[in-house]
């Protein structure tokens, strides 16, 4: 660790990292596809954050409701047990279907029932004429892993690339679920006041992920695409200039803004590194809300982005950052809240 983090800060955290999935999911949601603009985002985050006033509240999508399903798996069969949580997730679709689930997970929940859990990572083998799922269904969902096994990293990447592979098979779709993990547990390790330095934070995820990378991937040229991103997200912040900042456009051509693992999961990391400095165009002193906020702006997988950037937002900072206000907006705070406290009591941070 950087820093040295005592129980109590660190239960703050793991509360600030589930939130942050949860408040980018559902502030997120409504923009999910609609290019906005920087202004609308604005004044919508401006009202949601300002006093008060009742309004109908912000539901949660398919990604917080897998959250949700791997952070009870893991209170209530510590330290994994992956045949249960396909069962979870399978039950919370079946419960709630008007999730936003793709129609490519939906099939593989189908044939695990069908199947009676016999070969979990079957049918998702099976997709996509075998090759697997690319999206970022792994890496939107995996806040709560990093968490429970915060002081085990091994343990963390076996358990990060065994639960994606319930739904998503592909090279880039279990990488950019690895990314993910290892964003937040790097965020997870700073002190709530300390920024992250982006040079530094960025080489750790380059070195980290050399590990994972190299090899052949169908379709792609580049054997280290996720690396090949890290790297573009260095070079956006070298050629921004005080009197000329990167554009939205810029970075959405460079990172991309879609569903694809490879295009979302290191554009919220920009987000999140992005917004611990004032952006221009964009109005918010709390660093926590400007992460969300400025990667709703960008436009495309709004829920996911947002989610996969308020996640590594929130284990750095806290839930001393998140507005209450805000809370006040978002369908499932108190519940959140409730399983980011029994994740900590069961983990390996909390169970000393």
């Amino acid at each position: 660790m950087a820093v040295l983090l005592d129980s109590v800060l660190m239960k703050a955290k793991f509360r600030g990292c589930m939130l942050g999935t949860l408040m980018g999911d559902c502030l997120g949601a409504p923009f999910e596809g609609d290019p906005g603009s920087r202004a609308i985002v604005q004044k919508y985050f401006d009202k949601i954050d300002g006093e008060y006033t009742k309004s109908p509240i912000k539901m949660y999508t398919d990604d917080t409701a897998m959250t949700k399903s791997i952070a009870k798996c893991l209170i209530d069969k510590p330290p994994f047990d992956y045949k249960y949580l396909a069962k979870l997730f399978v039950k919370e679709y079946f419960k709630e279907r008007r999730r936003g689930y793709g129609p490519g997970v939906t099939q593989v929940f189908n044939k695990l029932r069908s199947y009676k859990y016999e070969d979990i990572y079957k049918p998702a083998k099976e997709q996509f004429e075998g090759t697997g799922s690319y999206g970022n269904g792994g890496a939107m969902r995996i806040s709560p892993i990093p968490l429970f096994f915060a002081n085990n990293y091994d343990a963390l990447i076996e358990a990060v690339v065994k639960s994606t592979e319930i739904t998503h098979t592909h090279t880039l779709g279990v990488n950019g679920s690895i990314l993910q993990a290892i964003a937040i547990h790097q965020g997870l390790m700073l002190h709530p006041e300390e920024k992250a330095d982006y040079k530094v934070f960025i080489e750790k995820l380059i070195g980290k992920m050399k590990k994972f990378e190299g090899g052949e991937i169908k379709d792609i040229d580049d054997p280290s695409p996720y690396q090949s991103q890290l790297k573009r997200i260095q070079k956006l912040f070298e050629i921004e200039k005080p009197n000329e900042p990167v554009s939205d456009d810029e970075v959405v051509a460079c990172l991309g803004n879609s569903i694809s693992a490879l295009h979302s999961v290191p554009t919220a990391i920009y987000c999140y590194l992005r917004a611990q400095n004032d952006i221009p165009d964009l109005k918010a002193d709390n660093p926590f809300r400007r992460s969300i906020q400025y990667a709703i702006s960008l436009g495309g997988d709004t829920d996911t982005i947002a989610a996969m950037t308020g996640s590594i937002a929130g284990a750095h900072y806290g839930e001393r950052f998140v507005s209450e206000n805000m809370k006040k907006h978002c369908e499932f705070v108190k519940e959140m809240v409730e399983l980011a406290d029994d994740l900590f009591k069961v983990s390996d941070l909390g169970g000393k």
